[in-house]
């Protein structure tokens, strides 16, 4: 008979299943981006130490389910080269995943491939991986490219909305309009025409760049500088769904990295730790301890420049059953 240590078993990327004696190892892919030679790495796991199957987990990770407690030291073992592979932080090489609380950074595709992209999400996803991990607070953070948001963002404790600054040039402009068509069908009708001059309500506009991807003759492109919305609090669960609401907008990289450094130690300090698993949802605390409280945490230390704009105070509604 296994000694077994549930707690530790979950610390190390572990689910403790519906099967007994078996576990299924979680495998994080910080952006969701991989190369193909660690897939058979996978596959070997899985068909040497598990039940053959893989499943692929909403956070763009995989899970391998049917593995036997005591070949957790094998699998670690073999999940090393992976984890050196995707360069993500460790704090015992050969152990395997060492912390488990914050969810996999998840991403989507991002301007490597799609058009509608503002900013590279995957290498801002790793590189606030390698900030926050590892880390046993449960924290999910996800990066979409625009204002989409395919990864979902509003459904995240933290989700980061590319965004650009829509530069105009009147003399490549032929008037055609195609802009403010695709603003007010695609966007939020942030376009007017003024003496044959296309016109952008600033206050209105959203950054989504729709502008500059149906400009023909490039009258519209992207700003060199990359800006963001951040959007927080967003969860699904039993007691109150909701969608995250926008905190900072047009803000930049380095503010946002501060701020979800700063937010875990808001929680390190108002966290309740009798909550089940020692673990509590952001939202939560920050319902319990204020917004303001949460905002004064969060914005410690922080320059956030001149064209960011903060929101507050955030209400968030959502479903209520408590």
């Amino acid at each position: 008979m296994l000694d077994l240590n549930t707690k530790k078993i979950k610390k190390n990327a572990y689910r403790v299943t519906k099967v007994r004696g078996e576990t299924a190892s979680r495998i994080r892919v910080p952006g969701g981006l991989l190369t193909a030679d660690i897939l058979p790495i996978i596959q070997n796991i899985a068909e040497t130490y598990g039940n053959g199957r893989i499943h692929l987990t909403t956070r763009q990770g995989f899970e391998i389910p049917g593995i036997r407690y005591e070949d957790m030291d094998a699998v670690n073992a073999l999940l090393q080269p992976i984890i050196d592979k995707l360069d993500i932080n460790q704090e015992i090489p050969g152990k395997g995943y060492t912390a488990a609380g914050t969810r996999n950074v998840s991403a989507c595709i991002g301007s490597n491939v799609c058009p509608f992209a503002n900013y590279n999400t995957t290498d801002f996803a790793k590189k606030m991986e390698k900030e926050i991990f590892p880390n046993d607070l449960h924290f999910k953070v996800a990066f979409t490219g625009c204002a989409n948001d395919c990864i979902k963002a509003r459904m995240q404790d933290f989700g980061i909305i590319g965004m650009t600054e829509p530069q105009y040039e009147k003399e490549r402009c032929v008037n055609c309009q195609a802009c403010v068509k695709a603003c007010k069908k695609k966007s939020v009708d942030a376009l007017t025409v003024e003496n044959y001059r296309i016109v952008r309500n600033t206050e209105k506009c959203v950054g989504c760049g729709e502008c500059v991807i149906n400009c023909p003759t490039r009258a519209w492109t992207r700003s060199t500088e990359k800006y963001y919305r951040l959007v927080i609090m967003g969860r699904t669960g039993k007691r109150n769904p909701r969608l995250a609401e926008d905190f900072l907008v047009w803000t930049t990289e380095d503010v946002i990295i501060k701020i979800i450094n700063n937010t875990y130690k808001f929680v390190e300090n108002y966290i309740d730790r009798s909550a089940p698993g020692g673990k509590e949802h952001i939202g939560y605390i920050i319902d319990r301890a204020g917004f303001s409280e949460f905002k004064k945490w969060a914005l410690d230390g922080v320059d956030l420049g001149d064209k960011t704009i903060v929101k507050g105070p955030v209400y968030w509604s959502g479903l209520h059953y408590d």
